[in-house]
Protein backbone atom coordinates (compact mmCIF):
# COMPACT_ATOMS: atom_id res chain seq x y z
CA UNK A 1 0.00 0.00 0.00
CA UNK A 2 1.40 3.40 -0.97
CA UNK A 3 0.29 6.95 -1.81
CA UNK A 4 1.01 9.00 -4.90
CA UNK A 5 -0.15 12.24 -6.47
CA UNK A 6 -3.47 11.87 -8.23
CA UNK A 7 -3.61 12.17 -12.00
CA UNK A 8 -6.54 13.25 -14.14
CA UNK A 9 -7.32 9.61 -15.12
CA UNK A 10 -7.85 8.93 -11.37
CA UNK A 11 -10.70 11.46 -11.18
CA UNK A 12 -13.49 8.95 -11.90
CA UNK A 13 -12.27 6.56 -9.20
CA UNK A 14 -11.86 9.44 -6.72
CA UNK A 15 -15.42 10.50 -7.55
CA UNK A 16 -16.66 6.92 -6.91
CA UNK A 17 -14.90 6.79 -3.55
CA UNK A 18 -16.23 10.15 -2.39
CA UNK A 19 -19.73 9.42 -3.69
CA UNK A 20 -19.86 6.15 -1.73
CA UNK A 21 -19.42 8.15 1.50
CA UNK A 22 -21.67 11.11 0.63
CA UNK A 23 -25.23 9.82 1.16
CA UNK A 24 -24.77 9.43 4.93
CA UNK A 25 -22.98 12.78 5.20
CA UNK A 26 -19.55 11.34 5.97
CA UNK A 27 -18.11 13.32 3.05
CA UNK A 28 -19.46 16.32 1.21
CA UNK A 29 -20.54 15.36 -2.28
CA UNK A 30 -18.21 16.50 -5.06
CA UNK A 31 -19.03 16.49 -8.74
CA UNK A 32 -16.72 14.82 -11.21
CA UNK A 33 -16.07 18.26 -12.69
CA UNK A 34 -14.98 19.60 -9.27
CA UNK A 35 -12.63 16.69 -8.81
CA UNK A 36 -11.16 17.16 -12.28
CA UNK A 37 -10.63 20.88 -11.61
CA UNK A 38 -8.92 20.13 -8.30
CA UNK A 39 -7.19 16.83 -9.08
CA UNK A 40 -3.80 18.39 -8.24
CA UNK A 41 -4.98 18.74 -4.62
CA UNK A 42 -5.55 14.98 -4.36
CA UNK A 43 -3.39 12.03 -3.52
CA UNK A 44 -4.50 8.44 -3.95
CA UNK A 45 -3.85 5.29 -1.98
CA UNK A 46 -2.95 2.31 -4.14
CA UNK A 47 -2.63 -1.38 -3.57
CA UNK A 48 -1.52 -3.68 -6.38
CA UNK A 49 -2.07 -0.85 -8.88
CA UNK A 50 -5.69 -0.28 -7.81
CA UNK A 51 -6.84 3.01 -6.23
CA UNK A 52 -8.39 2.13 -2.86
CA UNK A 53 -8.45 5.55 -1.19
CA UNK A 54 -7.94 9.26 -1.60
CA UNK A 55 -7.50 12.53 0.22
CA UNK A 56 -6.92 16.16 -0.65
CA UNK A 57 -5.00 19.12 0.71
CA UNK A 58 -6.58 22.51 0.07
CA UNK A 59 -4.21 25.45 0.53
CA UNK A 60 -5.65 28.71 1.85
CA UNK A 61 -2.25 30.35 2.26
CA UNK A 62 0.92 29.94 4.33
CA UNK A 63 -1.22 30.25 7.46
CA UNK A 64 -3.67 27.40 6.74
CA UNK A 65 -4.30 24.24 4.74
CA UNK A 66 -7.22 21.84 5.03
CA UNK A 67 -7.16 18.06 4.78
CA UNK A 68 -10.38 16.95 3.12
CA UNK A 69 -12.07 14.05 1.35
CA UNK A 70 -10.13 11.36 3.24
CA UNK A 71 -11.61 7.99 2.34
CA UNK A 72 -10.57 4.38 2.05
CA UNK A 73 -12.72 1.83 0.24
CA UNK A 74 -14.62 -0.21 2.85
CA UNK A 75 -13.01 -3.60 2.08
CA UNK A 76 -9.54 -2.06 2.67
CA UNK A 77 -10.26 -0.24 5.94
CA UNK A 78 -8.52 -0.89 9.26
CA UNK A 79 -5.19 -1.59 7.57
CA UNK A 80 -3.47 1.78 8.06
CA UNK A 81 -4.45 3.36 4.74
CA UNK A 82 -6.24 6.33 6.30
CA UNK A 83 -3.24 7.13 8.45
CA UNK A 84 -0.95 6.82 5.43
CA UNK A 85 -3.12 9.30 3.51
CA UNK A 86 -3.11 11.81 6.37
CA UNK A 87 0.65 11.48 6.89
CA UNK A 88 1.25 12.06 3.16
CA UNK A 89 -0.98 15.15 3.14
CA UNK A 90 0.72 16.53 6.25
CA UNK A 91 4.06 16.04 4.51
CA UNK A 92 2.74 18.01 1.55
CA UNK A 93 1.64 20.81 3.88
CA UNK A 94 5.12 20.90 5.45
CA UNK A 95 6.63 21.11 1.96
CA UNK A 96 4.54 24.24 1.40
CA UNK A 97 5.56 25.56 4.84
CA UNK A 98 1.98 25.83 6.06
CA UNK A 99 1.82 26.70 9.76
CA UNK A 100 -1.59 25.15 10.53
CA UNK A 101 -3.51 22.20 9.10
CA UNK A 102 -7.24 21.94 9.77
CA UNK A 103 -9.96 19.44 9.05
CA UNK A 104 -13.61 18.87 9.87
CA UNK A 105 -14.62 15.36 10.87
CA UNK A 106 -17.11 13.06 12.56
CA UNK A 107 -14.19 10.81 13.61
CA UNK A 108 -12.21 13.06 15.95
CA UNK A 109 -10.63 10.13 17.82
CA UNK A 110 -8.90 8.94 14.62
CA UNK A 111 -7.35 12.36 13.98
CA UNK A 112 -6.50 12.94 17.66
CA UNK A 113 -4.23 9.88 17.44
CA UNK A 114 -2.42 11.68 14.61
CA UNK A 115 -1.77 14.82 16.66
CA UNK A 116 -4.83 16.94 15.84
CA UNK A 117 -6.58 18.95 18.56
CA UNK A 118 -10.21 20.04 18.67
CA UNK A 119 -10.95 23.72 18.13
CA UNK A 120 -13.95 25.96 17.54
CA UNK A 121 -14.91 26.26 13.88
CA UNK A 122 -15.05 30.04 14.31
CA UNK A 123 -11.25 29.93 14.72
CA UNK A 124 -11.04 29.00 11.01
CA UNK A 125 -12.79 31.83 9.13
CA UNK A 126 -11.11 30.94 5.81
CA UNK A 127 -12.80 27.53 5.84
CA UNK A 128 -16.11 28.92 7.11
CA UNK A 129 -16.25 31.65 4.45
CA UNK A 130 -15.30 29.31 1.60
CA UNK A 131 -17.27 26.14 2.31
CA UNK A 132 -19.36 26.21 5.45
CA UNK A 133 -21.52 29.23 4.58
CA UNK A 134 -22.96 27.35 1.61
CA UNK A 135 -23.36 24.02 3.44
CA UNK A 136 -26.95 22.95 4.18
CA UNK A 137 -25.78 21.97 7.69
CA UNK A 138 -24.22 25.36 8.44
CA UNK A 139 -26.51 26.08 11.41
CA UNK A 140 -26.60 22.48 12.66
CA UNK A 141 -23.07 21.26 11.92
CA UNK A 142 -22.21 17.96 13.58
CA UNK A 143 -18.57 17.90 12.50
CA UNK A 144 -15.69 18.56 14.84
CA UNK A 145 -13.14 21.18 13.78
CA UNK A 146 -9.57 20.02 14.43
CA UNK A 147 -6.16 21.58 13.90
CA UNK A 148 -2.52 20.66 14.02
CA UNK A 149 -0.08 23.53 14.35
CA UNK A 150 -0.52 27.15 15.29
CA UNK A 151 -4.01 28.56 14.81
CA UNK A 152 -3.97 31.38 12.24
CA UNK A 153 -4.01 34.88 13.72
CA UNK A 154 -5.55 36.27 10.55
CA UNK A 155 -7.75 35.21 7.69
CA UNK A 156 -7.31 35.84 4.00
CA UNK A 157 -9.96 38.40 2.98
CA UNK A 158 -12.48 37.09 0.49
CA UNK A 159 -11.70 38.23 -3.04
CA UNK A 160 -13.91 40.81 -4.65
CA UNK A 161 -15.79 39.61 -7.71
CA UNK A 162 -14.03 40.33 -11.01
CA UNK A 163 -16.65 42.90 -12.01
CA UNK A 164 -16.07 44.85 -8.77
CA UNK A 165 -12.32 44.94 -9.35
CA UNK A 166 -12.78 46.16 -12.91
CA UNK A 167 -15.12 48.90 -11.72
CA UNK A 168 -12.82 49.60 -8.75
CA UNK A 169 -15.70 49.31 -6.30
Amino acid sequence: MHTRDALLPDAERIHELITSYSPDGTLLPRTLAEICENVRDFIVLEEAGFVIGCGALHLYGPHLAEIRSITVDRPFQKRGGGELLVQSLMSEARKHQVSCICLFTRSPQFFAKLGFDETQREELPDKINKDCRVCPRYHCCDEVAMVRGELPRFAMPPEAPNWAVKLQI
